[in-house]
């Protein structure tokens, strides 16, 4: 490790204990303030000496929604964790900011280290930070769909129980009330707050209330078989009991969801890390090639290799991207994003940039408003219409003035390796020794006197540089041959210096990567659609079980059939809620219009199924084959999801491995080969003129 880097690291650690200390005092203070100052009330008399972590995370808590950047990690955490936490705060601060802890702790000592490793590549570095900053929505995403993926599991253990006290009390609420009391489970909390919604005043309200908040689609199908059954009464279907079949289907339902998250966990938990790897391996490659091919260093150090660096970074980065999209696409997890103020809707209320941004939107009612409308529904996106023109915006400007300022550090750094460049007239495959690098260095150091003298002067000659070469001290035991070759070199150096400068068909590239940003958040909401129709099959399956659990219940009719259908449907949502709406204007043509807009063929015959029910013959016997046939859907079910998931990982790892290929064959092998050939072409033809 060399001086300067122990140094830096020294300074590093120095700086950090100055931070930390400043931190310690001003969080001191504020810790006296009235909520902190509170719960040392309620601590008072109750206090162990002993350390307690559940003090400890709510003490962390208080201090991360204090600090202005992780007070957006602990809110979105919130967001997330008050729903599985139904009206348990101390649980929901203490779970936030344990999960946050967690992420710190692990992210904090790779910005270090990032900081250590790329201290001399400043944009590198820039593009590491950014990079680590998403890594922790990754591991704060991770860390509450594993609480998510036990929740549901607990579901399995909760509805059997539910099996053995409906038998011993014949009531719904009171079988889920029994079942609800213990308290360290956290679907307890579920139950009891389905038992309050079942014995409200007005169950109904509150149902549709819980229907917004419920953690998973399951729980929003037992709530509702439970509401249905309590009040239409329970009934035998070929001796037992309709509702406790009902449940069973839900968790038959649950189990193959279970399995189909375990498989897509194993199958994306490594290409997430791969897609990582090529920015981690960046540096030690370089390091490792131009340590033993010195040839290469002019490649690496120069504006072609920083081209190619960047190249692979802004890869590594879209496919980072799209394998978490991937992986999280159709999951029943909730949407986690401020979607009541984010930041595009505080800069949409500014009347200049509304204004603005409203000449991108398209006019409502043209062919251009209808289309990107019904992409957003389609990819089943959060953003509104004006918040997606502002992402669109956005990218565009930022990109441009990026494209901009990397064109100029890329000039910047071609001048940089021509000062700094040991100046050699032969090439050799090992590097240069002590000695000839001390001799080339030497070189460089008296070209650079000459070179500054005549930077920004675009008619210099060669007869002009031997001039000022003679007149000079640098060159006075010198050769008139040597003095010649000299003149020629640093005239070379000066052509590339004076005609490094940002160009107008780089101000051009920096438009054209405007435009390709502008349209990025299309084609990202383009490739969600693509990968939500590959969800298809598995969600009019789902409709299947929801009318295989609603069809025999007393009561039961089409537009109720229709109501759950939308309540649970993602992809086709749009078309479902259509007829929704229609249906009081006339059953049969709002279900014949929805056919007319789906072309899925499974859930064509499912709206046929229907119109027979509105019309002629009884639910039940219009869906007779889904209670005939239940074992081989279910089997067929099974065989969707392992297509689902094999489809999907191949997709996953065609992405996931993009930037490893493209680091080791456009980093590493093409310009060894090349530069290599052509090194050593060079070199057999100074041998062959020097014979």
């Amino acid at each position: 490790m060399s001086n300067d880097t122990v140094f830096l690291l020294m300074g590093g650690a120095g700086a950090a204990f100055v931070i930390i200390l400043i931190l310690y005092v001003v969080l001191s203070k504020r810790m006296q303030g009235s909520e902190y100052r509170k719960i040392q009330k309620l601590q008072k008399g109750t206090k162990q000496r002993v350390f307690s972590s559940e003090v400890l995370f709510q003490k962390l808590y208080l201090t991360y929604v204090r600090i202005p950047f992780i007070k957006r990690y602990i809110l979105k955490l919130r967001r997330r964790l008050e729903i599985i936490n139904v009206d348990d705060e101390y649980n929901t601060r203490k779970v936030s900011a344990k999960i946050l802890t967690k992420a710190l702790v692990i992210i904090v000592p790779l910005i270090v280290v990032t900081i250590c490793i790329t201290y001399t590549n400043y944009l590198l570095m820039f593009i590491l930070l950014i990079f680590e900053l998403f890594m922790i929505d990754t591991l704060i995403d991770g860390s509450v769909d594993k609480i998510d993926n036990n929740i549901l599991k607990e579901q399995i253990d909760f509805f059997s129980e539910i099996r053995h006290a409906y038998h011993e009390y014949n009531m719904v609420e009171e079988a889920i009330y029994q079942v609800s009391q213990d308290d360290e489970k956290n679907i307890s909390r579920q139950g009891e707050k389905i038992y309050e919604i079942l014995i409200s005043d007005d169950p109904e309200t509150e149902l549709e209330k819980y229907y917004d908040i419920a953690p998973n689609s399951f729980l929003k199908e037992f709530a509702g078989v439970s509401y249905l059954t309590k009040e239409f009464g329970d009934r035998k279907v070929n001796g037992a009991s309709l509702y406790l079949k009902n449940v069973d289907n839900i968790a038959q339902e649950m189990q193959l969801e279970i399995l189909k998250r375990d498989k897509l966990n194993y199958v994306f938990q490594s290409l997430a890390v791969i897609s990582i790897a090529p920015i981690l391996l960046l540096e030690p490659l370089k390091g490792w090639a131009v340590s033993n091919f010195s040839f290469t260093a002019d490649w690496y150090e120069g504006k072609i290799g920083m081209i190619v660096q960047i190249l692979i970074l802004i890869l590594t980065f879209v496919s980072y991207i799209l394998v978490r999209k991937l992986k999280d696409n159709g999951s029943t997890g909730i949407n986690t994003k401020n979607t009541e103020n984010p930041w595009q809707a505080k800069l949409y209320k500014n009347k200049l940039i509304k204004k603005f941004v409203d000449l991108f939107i398209p006019k409502d009612g043209t062919k251009e408003y209808r289309k990107i409308t019904q992409l957003l529904k389609d990819a089943a996106s959060h953003l509104k219409l004006e918040w997606l023109y502002i992402n669109r915006i956005t990218m565009a400007i930022v990109t441009c003035i990026a494209s901009v300022i990397i064109f100029g550090q890329l000039h910047v750094v071609a001048i940089d390796y021509i000062y700094t460049e040991p100046t050699t007239d032969y090439n050799i495959l090992g590097g240069l020794s002590e000695k000839d690098e001390k001799k080339a260095m030497e070189v460089t150091k008296r070209d650079n006197i000459f070179l500054d003298k005549f930077r920004g002067q675009l008619d210099v000659t060669v007869d002009d540089i031997e001039i000022a070469i003679r007149n000079s001290t640098e060159f006075e035991e010198e050769s008139d041959e040597e003095i010649s070759l000299a003149a020629e070199r640093i005239l070379g150096k000066l052509q590339v210096i004076n005609s490094e400068y940002v160009q107008w068909f780089e101000i051009l590239l920096a438009l054209v990567f405007a435009v390709v940003a502008y349209m990025a958040p299309i084609w990202i909401l383009m490739f969600q659609v693509k990968m939500r129709q590959l969800e298809m099959e598995d969600e009019v399956m789902q409709f299947q079980t929801i009318i295989l659990m609603l069809m025999r219940i007393e009561r039961v009719n089409v537009e109720i059939i229709l109501e759950w259908l939308e309540r649970y449907s993602n992809i086709f949502k749009a078309p479902i809620t259509k007829c929704v709406n229609n249906y009081e204007s006339g059953a049969w043509e709002a279900l014949e219009q929805m056919k007319e807009e789906v072309s899925y063929i499974p859930l064509v015959r499912i709206i046929e199924s229907l119109q027979a029910a509105v019309e002629r013959i009884p639910i039940a016997d219009a869906f007779d084959e889904l209670d005939s046939e239940r074992e081989y859907y279910r089997e067929k079910r099974k065989e969707s999801n392992e297509r689902l998931i094999k489809r999907k990982g191949m997709i996953g790892k065609f992405i996931g491995f993009a930037p490893m290929v493209c680091m080791f064959v456009g980093y590493l092998i093409i310009p060894l080969v090349f530069i290599g050939l052509t090194s050593m072409s060079s070199s057999f033809a100074q041998m062959t003129a020097m014979n």
